[in-house]
């Protein structure tokens, strides 16, 4: 049955094709209006990198460049629009790798010429805040109490965001209040779950498994930089907390307890059973939770629950520490590690009882997709913040 024109969703207006390509997810999706997904394709490469333990740069480029073309016309068929339907292309310029966001940058550039629409450039950490906007405007519900705090928690970001959205809609300010020095947190679980013979990604083996352990067996520490009293509405600083400009920042840092793991390991003898763990799940090409469960000795369970309880812990302090110290009223937690059981009801229950709101995306929308970029690049639309014809990939590009 063929739609008519009137019945195309881009007669209605508001419609932006999202290009996602960071990292190791090619990704498309139309969006209406920054809450409606019409289409969000992802094509993901977890099996090509479980090879080697971790993203190989020139192997993710040379997968997006494979990917892109059908990805976006899966995406636009879904969507059920053509071309001409579109209100913007937007395409993720930062940070990620490279080489994997020119691939879609050059794409979208293409694109948005051959159509004669604009092209609107997304950060990509503000893509995953804005996954958890778009769900809420999608669901109908008030606006988030300003100022909000966002926690980006993934393989390769661990950030802390103040941000606010003017009196329209189309302007959001962003203010960074902390990040890690080191490790991001899904950084850290990878690391560990490759210590300890699991598979990549390592989030979802140790959030599996840790259910089975006793996470107080192994009393991790962290050395956390506490705020000092906050006064006149603003913290003030202490001997622990670093202090720019700006005011107090809430680090983070998790090489520690990825090198306690391994003191740990190595204490107790763990290295040979991990190694034939990691040959054992090998051999068996895509093994479950229950066979890696049988795979593991209840010290190696225990050793798994408790990094996953510290490493939770210090994420959920911090950021109730930084809501408590600048007045935020609201929390908006997202990224892949965002996904972890653990984490969102250890969030709700901490959060709940100091009084804030805590939101997350869907776990469609928790990892990198391209339905995010193109909510983020709404507003922006809306205040006609088009790229630049010389827009460029900028694998640091920071926000705010």
């Amino acid at each position: 049955m063929t739609t008519s024109e009137s019945d195309r969703p881009g007669r209605r207006g508001g419609l932006i094709l999202g290009i996602e390509t960071s990292c190791d997810e090619t990704a498309a999706a139309v969006v209406r209006g920054g809450r409606d997904v019409i289409s969000n394709v992802v094509a993901s490469q977890i099996a090509l990198h479980a090879n080697y333990g971790g993203v190989v740069p020139e192997l993710a480029s040379r997968e997006h460049l494979r990917n892109i073309v059908p990805v976006v016309r899966a995406a636009m068929r879904e969507a059920n629009v053509r071309f001409e339907d579109l209100d913007a292309i937007a395409v993720t310029n930062g940070p990620g790798l490279a080489g994997a966001l020119l691939v879609g940058i050059l794409y979208a550039k293409a694109l948005a010429f051959g159509a004669g629409k604009p092209l609107i450039a997304v950060n990509h950490l503000e893509g995953h805040i804005h996954a958890v906007l778009l769900e809420a405007r999608h669901r109908g519900e008030e606006p988030m109490a300003m100022p909000l705090l966002a926690l980006v928690v993934s393989g390769g970001h661990t950030h802390l965001y103040l941000a606010e959205q003017g009196d329209d809609a189309a302007g959001w300010t962003y203010r960074n209040i902390g990040r890690t020095v080191d490790d991001a947190a899904g950084e850290a679980y990878d690391k560990v779950a490759k210590l300890l013979g699991l598979g990549y990604p390592g989030g979802p083996w140790i959030d599996a498994l840790a259910s089975y352990g006793n996470p107080h067996a192994v009393p991790f520490q962290f050395n956390v930089i506490k705020a000092g009293p906050v006064r006149d509405g603003q913290p003030a600083p202490n001997k622990k907390a670093p202090v720019n400009e700006e005011g107090v920042r809430f680090n983070f840092s998790f090489s520690g307890i990825k090198s306690a793991v391994l003191r740990y390991v190595q204490a107790h003898g763990m290295r040979e059973g991990a190694e034939a763990r990691h040959r054992a799940l090998s051999a068996l090409g895509a093994p479950s939770v229950s066979a890696a469960l049988e795979l593991c000795d209840g010290r190696t369970l225990d050793l798994i629950a408790s990094f996953q309880y510290a490493v939770v812990g210090v994420l959920i302090r911090q950021t109730l520490a930084a809501a408590e110290a600048y007045g935020a009223r609201s929390i908006v937690v997202s990224g892949g590690v965002a996904a972890n059981r653990e984490l969102r009801r250890r969030f709700q229950e901490e959060a709940g009882r100091a009084g804030l709101s805590v939101e997350f995306p869907s776990l469609a929308l928790s990892t990198d997709n391209a339905a995010m970029i193109a909510a983020a690049a709404w507003p922006r639309l809306l205040a006609g913040e088009f790229a630049a014809e010389d827009m460029g990939a900028t694998p640091q590009l920071k926000l705010g």
